[in-house]
């Protein structure tokens, strides 16, 4: 799910991380309530579309999305014979999403769930993909961790992780974005193979893991 931002409200006291999370969830369910959110492009990034259908594509396998939102991505990978599993944190968004697969004839596991929680839904590995299209920046920072032992997990030797990322610096909040350093150090057992600039006015990265 790509996630838009918008401005917190400040505190004057640090946020316990039970808050940092009803705050995200809450945050996310609001975009949900008013309408479509306004990342739903309903296109496939070229990312993806090259990593499938380029030159050198990945054969069909199994593909976990984190944050699929309504499930475009993941309807795009099960048209083209990849065994799909999502897992996204609004339920609202799993609902459209799997009425989107429904009208286009596939049927991806869309789990309604927590993707730093992942022993807690029917998510279990190995995966060959991983897809992340900045669920990551959505996570509070404390979850990061566990968030990537849950993928490391689940991965498959040689399973590719394909993810999108806020850069530092990319909002007002110092604590939101994350370098590809960043996530190449959380991914122990991983190697960033390719760190891809965003087209965006801020800073944004297309970041390629595969692992070991």
């Amino acid at each position: 799910m790509n996630h838009a931002r918008g401005t917190r409200p400040d505190s004057t006291r640090p946020r316990t991380e039970s808050e940092q999370e009803r705050e995200q969830r809450d945050y996310l369910e609001a975009f949900y309530e008013r309408g479509l959110p306004p990342w739903d492009t309903r296109v496939s990034p070229p990312e993806l579309v090259d990593l499938v259908e380029g030159e050198r594509p990945l054969p069909p396998g199994r593909a976990l999305e984190l944050g699929f939102g309504t499930g475009t991505n993941a309807v795009y990978l099960a048209r083209h014979g990849w065994d799909v599993v999502g897992v996204d944190l609004v339920g609202r968004a799993v609902e459209l999403a799997r009425a989107r697969a429904a009208e286009a004839g596939v049927a991806p596991r869309l789990l309604h769930g927590d993707a730093t929680r992942l022993d807690e839904v029917d998510a279990s590995g190995p995966f060959d993909l991983f897809f992340d299209l900045s669920c990551l920046c959505g996570i509070p920072r404390p979850r990061h961790d566990a968030y990537a032992a849950g993928l490391t997990r689940r991965a498959a030797p040689g399973a590719v992780l394909l993810m999108f990322v806020y850069g530092p610096g990319a909002f007002d909040d110092p604590e939101e974005g994350v370098s590809p350093e960043e996530v190449a150090a959380r991914f122990t057992g991983w190697d960033l193979v390719d760190t891809t600039p965003g087209t965006n006015p801020f800073p944004t990265f297309w970041l390629t893991l595969r692992r070991l």
